[in-house]
């Protein structure tokens, strides 16, 4: 990974980084070191930070969702992005095709978000990102 880019981080990549047993945990640590040298600049948004919150207080427990939580507070590199009413109505067209099966409503407001910003790196493990054109760094 190069230098200072842009890393949209979705739910995948930060509850595989929130929780030792997730199948992708090791890989998502691996990953993390990799961001966290090359001081990428980081993104990620409201709609994602909800459903990572909901996931780990659902799947794990409400102390280490509230503590994922804190933890985004420290990262100075991170930018949390808010998605408007425009952005939503965007994201729906992603549900008019067969291209995309069994897509989240998040993921597609990330595709907007990303796009709209120009980033072009997920830290994900979901291939829909790929079949919307972004470069998985997870």
């Amino acid at each position: 990974m190069r230098n200072r880019q842009d890393v949209f981080v979705d739910s995948g990549g930060w509850i595989a980084l929130a929780l030792s047993r997730d199948p992708f945990h090791e890989r998502a640590v691996e990953v993390w070191k990799q961001v966290h040298e090359s001081r990428a600049y980081l993104y990620t948004s409201v709609p994602v930070i909800l459903e990572t919150f909901t996931f780990l207080d659902r799947h794990a427990r409400r102390d280490i969702a509230i503590a994922w939580k804190d933890s985004l507070e420290k990262l100075s590199n991170l930018e949390v992005i808010t998605c408007d009413a425009e952005e939503m109505r965007a994201a729906w067209q992603y549900f008019t095709g067969q291209k995309f099966h069994k897509l989240s409503a998040v993921d597609a407001t990330s595709f907007v978000l990303m796009a709209k910003r120009h980033i072009k790196i997920a830290f994900a493990f979901d291939h829909h990102f790929t079949s919307a054109g972004f470069q998985l760094v997870g």
